[in-house]
């Protein structure tokens, strides 16, 4: 595989491709929604979400090469790209990857078709626009992930944020446009200041090159700012980061947008957009701003903030009477403990809070695509509505409870080995803070598995629940390869492990080593 990828010469136009791919993925259902506009609705909806998945479907299969063709070992970007966009700005279209983007675009390009197959019957109305809008997101999620200029960067940052506004304001539930304009406010907020921030990064840029420049490697390398600059362009980016993960306590508009959306919204937004989030801490605001990251105040700060997140959002999901409201406080506390993971800053901590970044995306994406499939049949999301269905849908009984098992973090299942690192790794640092942490574990058990008991294992008491239709063969198709990623992760974690550890390892002895005032001694030292 890897000789057949060197001979199409795959890294020079990979991400540039993905990138342009879902563009004209866009253009083409505009094709469709006007060569189409006199066909019977039923019809049109039915070839959309087709021509949709089918774009999403190559996406994902040109992507896995990244797989087979990144090194672990090598140092600085690879695939890489650079390009002049806007040259008199020192604007670049430059982008690359390491071992941390690869496993954020690798669950990206391959939820993004199940997202799809989870919106297959539900949307019907506007349906052009809305597999458009899925496509637009998409580009800018990914932009996110492979950028290296800061400008680049911040284009795909904010390209993101309109489609999922309207995502959720035009399909999503009943508070719709409460949900989706709260979710706008808090994102632009926060990345207005980190706006700010780049600026001011560009321009101690030109004056130490004599060139406009957003690179980030440049900025990386030869930018170097007071104490007090540092700490407050630190705090610019933390809080755009800290939004979107969202930490506690600015995570309140997560739960509204995870109800309201649809539920190809809520996948997107706990597999992807939250990831960007915890991405954003990890390539830019510790690499960036060391010394300010690693402030004894700003660190302990925000260590007490993650814990605080994670034993809060298992506490307030163990009395949610709405399933999906459930799910999504518990989003708060799993992203916690990547938060922990990553500013315990040792290698197993940081690789543990990329496992748990990416478990998180497969388990919980794969819980609000049952909660929308048990949705669609029984058009209630209330917890009490149900209660011993496991007797009339015993495959989506045991999908569920393998999911649940997941994100609770049961050994064998992928969220164990996550959870499990960064506890062990944020104890060698944080002893106090890990052995806090450690108690969301109990609590996340006791809400899932007491949510499982009250929707499938009670008695069938209501008559109502007595007709509902099991899984049928898209819906089994659609879970068998989340089900089977809970599976391999959790079983043989090893290679993905492997993908990231040299990454890992590298931003925990740059940080170490600059915010200790230690000279910086290589280029690639961050990568």
């Amino acid at each position: 595989m890897t000789a057949f990828l060197s001979s199409i010469n795959y890294n020079a136009w990979i991400l540039p491709a993905l990138l342009l791919l879902p563009i004209v993925g866009a253009l083409g259902l505009w094709v469709h929604a006007l060569l189409s506009a006199k066909d019977p609705a039923d019809k049109r909806w039915r070839e959309v979400r087709v021509l949709a998945f089918a774009f999403f479907v190559v996406e994902a299969l040109i992507s896995l090469g990244l797989w087979w063709s990144f090194d672990p070992a090598a140092a600085g970007w690879q695939a890489a790209v650079d390009l002049p966009w806007i040259p008199q700005w020192g604007v670049r279209f430059s982008v690359g990857i390491d071992g941390i983007a690869l496993t954020l675009i690798l669950l990206t390009t391959l939820m993004m078709p199940l997202a799809v197959l989870g919106s297959w019957t539900s949307i019907r109305t506007k349906p052009h626009a809305y597999y458009t809008l899925l496509m637009l997101l998409t580009v800018g999620m990914l932009g996110v992930f492979v950028s290296l200029d800061l400008v680049l960067f911040y284009v795909m940052w904010e390209i993101m944020l309109v489609p999922m506004y309207l995502v959720i304001g035009v399909w999503g539930g009943e508070r719709r446009l409460y949900a989706a304009i709260k979710f706008f406010i808090y994102t632009m907020l926060g990345s207005l200041l980190m706006l700010v921030a780049i600026l001011y990064l560009g321009s101690a840029a030109s004056q130490a090159g004599g060139v406009p420049t957003f690179s980030y490697d440049y900025i990386l390398n030869n930018v170097r700012l007071d104490p007090t600059t540092t700490l407050w362009l630190f705090g610019a980016f933390a809080l755009a980061f800290a939004v979107k993960v969202p930490m506690f306590p600015f995570h309140t508009w997560l739960p509204d947008a995870h109800v309201e959306a649809p539920t190809a919204g809520s996948v997107i937004l706990a597999s992807i957009m939250l990831k960007m989030g915890t991405f954003g801490f990890v390539r830019f605001a510790l690499p960036l701003f060391p010394s300010a990251a690693m402030n004894p105040t700003v660190r302990s700060l925000i260590i007490a903030l993650a814990v605080i997140g994670i034993v809060y959002g298992a506490l307030v999901a163990l009395v949610q009477p709405d399933f999906k409201k459930l799910v999504a406080y518990s989003s708060v506390s799993h992203l916690g403990f990547v938060m922990l993971g990553i500013f315990a800053l040792t290698t197993e901590s940081v690789q543990g809070a990329l496992m748990v970044n990416i478990n998180h995306g497969v388990s919980t994406g794969a819980l609000f695509l049952l909660v929308g499939m048990l949705y669609e049949r029984r058009h209630t999301r209330m917890i009490e509505d149900y209660g011993g269905i496991a007797k009339v849908v015993p495959i989506f009984a045991t999908v569920l409870t393998i999911v649940s098992l997941s994100s609770i973090g049961v050994p064998g299942t992928n969220g164990f080995i996550g959870e499990f690192l960064v506890l062990v790794g944020s104890y060698k640092t944080q002893p106090v803070a890990a052995v806090i942490s450690a108690t969301a574990v109990i609590f996340a058990a006791a809400y899932l598995l007491w949510a499982l008991q009250r929707i499938i294992y009670n008695k069938l008491s209501k008559p109502e629940n007595e007709g509902i239709k099991d899984l049928n063969w898209r819906e089994i198709g659609l879970l068998v390869p989340i089900l089977a990623a809970i599976v391999w992760m959790g079983v043989y974690p090893k290679p993905v492990l492997e993908k990231t550890e040299m990454a890992a390892r590298r931003l925990v002895t740059y940080v170490e080593a600059t915010s200790a005032n230690t000279p910086q001694t290589a280029s690639n030292s961050a990568r």
